[in-house]
């Protein structure tokens, strides 16, 4: 079974019963003619493809979300024209759904989510409109000069989890700056909430600043009457000059939030400054000078002078959702914050850290759930990963405590998900990934484990969807493009390897920088090295990754794949032998799949390998 992403577009024909009763004949000529006349040859020329057709609508797969939602206003632009000048009571006008999700692939035709999602947005679109659903608004961004509405999350038919819905208008044009950006129209504020600087002096405190930027961009998300711009996005701005003006113009905001935090000892220094993107005037701006304790309270603070100043109602239900912090307590939270940024680097004395950071969180606030399921997780990475002594009924109980604390916390059930795996419980882990999704679109961490999940199950497209869509969510990670590099060139998308591989370099030798003491960054950059034609840089990253970590499991099995590549099969061979029976199921089936290894797969020596470790 294949699956892919795609862009899905769903017509329909508004009235069509209606117009069948009253004029059979004349409505299938009316609708075969603007089928084949225009609606086939448009959707060709934004290199989509017509899946299929019913007797009143149409099912279209495009490859770029940007060429379905361009070929959508063009439909129903075109069609408008050609309706001039037929009687109201004739005309044929469709709604039109533009969705991005996974699709499932079955020869000629595709299933799913995604495309389920497509056919409900349909059905909320204004005749002769179209719905776009988040995750296409994300795409699209300012590429198109296109006016969009949000209105807000709505419960689609049939669909578990609510859809941020948009209408795109096709009667007005965004108006266009100097260098052809769109702007947004302003039906309600939009704000973008960008990083916050740290100002303490020590990059290892940027984790708490990124925390604080994060929870403010939570907090005003939960208000109805603001547009927020979401994470992923704000954060691409993140260690970059900015112009707030700018930001407004590309981002197509009315106001930009920025800050800076410093953390020193028990006290905190937050600044806040909300400001007109439009005049670059500040609307408002304050300074809080207080203890490290008070910070949830600053947090607050900042969150409701913006909605003061903005004018924006807050109901009661967003006011008491706003004041409900995971935790109350100070140290639980920066435990927390400092364990999560441990176990984003993935290797394993990080793992070991992150673990120590979370079960500290948790002296300090037994009901902390997030800081269970960070428990959880480590737990699961040593054990499936490094072949550590853990008891998975253990790493399992502490998922369902941290259920039992939030059932509705994405990223607790995307933790049972990796326990599962652990576990090799798939099909279960699969319920839990999707309950992750659907509480939590947006969830870098639920399509990252996710995606691994599938990987060492050999669903490589699948895998690869799913990376795609967090290396989205989370732009400023260097280790999803750097896997998709040989994902891709599993499925055979050289050039999308190959960009991959520019893009995880540059974010690589950026953590190198900032994290001299991790070998990762080394690790995965040296194969993005090799597939862009360097070479010597491969090989010196190779190196240097096994000279900090030279005892690390995963380090020699990524330095094997290097030595693969190179052509030096003894010493791949070799750092195979000394790592892959020790190494957790999980990287012995990533091992399977893994392209890297291609050149060794034939080697009498790799096969005996093989055997000896299947057999246990």
């Amino acid at each position: 079974m294949e699956r892919r992403l795609s862009a899905i577009l769903a017509a329909d024909v508004v009235g069509y019963s209606r117009l069948m009763s009253a004029d059979e004949a004349g409505t299938l000529t009316a609708l075969k003619e603007v089928r084949t006349g225009f609606i086939d040859g448009k959707i060709a020329e934004h290199q989509g493809r017509v899946v299929k057709l019913t007797g009143d609508g149409i099912l279209a797969e495009f490859p770029s979300v940007v060429n379905a939602v361009a070929c959508a206003v063009e439909l129903q632009r075109g069609i408008r024209e050609r309706n001039a000048d037929v009687p109201q009571d004739r005309r044929i006008q469709f709604r039109i759904g533009v969705n991005l999700g996974d699709v499932i692939v079955e020869g000629a035709d595709i299933y799913g989510d995604g495309v389920n999602v497509a056919a409900r947005l349909e059905g909320v679109a204004k005749p002769g409109g179209i719905a776009i659903s988040h995750s296409v608004r994300d795409q699209v961004g300012n590429r198109l000069a296109l006016v969009f509405e949000d209105t807000g999350e709505q419960k689609l038919k049939n669909i578990e989890r609510p859809i941020r819905v948009y209408n795109v208008s096709v009667e007005q044009v965004a108006a266009r700056n100097s260098k052809g950006r769109a702007s947004a129209p302003e039906e309600r504020p939009s704000i973008a909430v960008l990083p916050f600087n740290n100002m303490s002096g020590d990059s290892e405190q940027e984790y708490f600043s990124d925390g604080i930027t994060e929870d403010i961009i939570t907090d005003l998300s939960k208000v109805s009457g603001l547009s927020v711009v979401a994470r992923h996005t704000a954060f691409t701005y993140k260690n970059r000059p900015v112009n707030v003006q700018e930001v407004g113009r590309e981002l197509g905001v009315a106001y930009v939030l920025e800050g800076s935090v410093r953390k020193a000892g028990a006290r905190v220094r937050v600044t806040g400054q909300l400001i007109n993107s439009k005049d670059g005037n500040h609307v408002w701006a304050d300074r809080f000078d207080r203890e490290l304790t008070d910070i949830f309270a600053i947090q607050d603070e900042i969150t409701h002078a913006i909605v003061e100043q903005l004018k924006v109602k807050l109901h009661p239900q967003e006011q008491k959702s706003i004041a409900q912090a995971p935790t109350d307590n100070i140290e639980a939270y920066t435990y927390y914050l400092k364990g999560r940024d441990f176990l984003n680097r993935r290797s394993k004395r990080y793992l070991q850290l992150a673990r120590q950071m979370f079960a500290k969180a948790v002296e300090r606030d037994p009901m902390y759930a997030r800081a269970y399921a960070g428990m959880a997780d480590c737990d699961s990475y040593l054990y499936m990963t490094y072949h550590e002594k853990v008891a998975m009924e253990k790493v399992l109980a502490t998922t369902d405590k941290a259920l039992a604390l939030d059932p509705n916390l994405a990223e607790a059930h995307a933790s049972r998900g990796v326990a599962l795996s652990a576990g090799q419980r798939y099909e279960e882990a699969k319920d839990e990934f999707e309950k992750a999704l659907a509480l939590n679109p947006d969830s870098y961490e639920a399509h990252y484990f996710y995606a691994r999940s599938n990987f060492a199950q050999g669903k490589v497209d699948r895998a690869a969807a799913l990376f795609e869509r967090a290396a989205e969510i989370k732009p400023d990670d260097y280790q999803v493009p750097c896997l998709l590099v040989g994902i891709y060139k599993s499925l055979g998308r050289r050039q999308d390897a190959k960009n991959a591989a520019r893009k995880g370099v540059g974010l690589a030798e950026r953590e190198l920088i900032l994290h001299p003491e991790d070998s990762r960054p080394a690790q995965l950059g040296a194969g993005a090295w090799f597939l862009l034609g360097e070479k010597e840089r491969a090989r010196e990253w190779t190196a240097r990754s096994l000279t900090i970590d030279p005892d690390d499991l995963v380090a020699q099995y990524n330095a094997a794949c290097s030595y693969s590549r190179l052509g030096d099969i003894d010493a791949a061979l070799n750092l195979l032998e000394q790592c892959l029976p020790n190494l957790g199921h999980e990287k012995v089936n990533w091992a399977k799949y893994d392209s890297e290894l291609e050149p060794l797969r034939s080697h009498p020596r790799y096969q005996r390998l093989f055997e000896r470790v299947d057999k246990g």
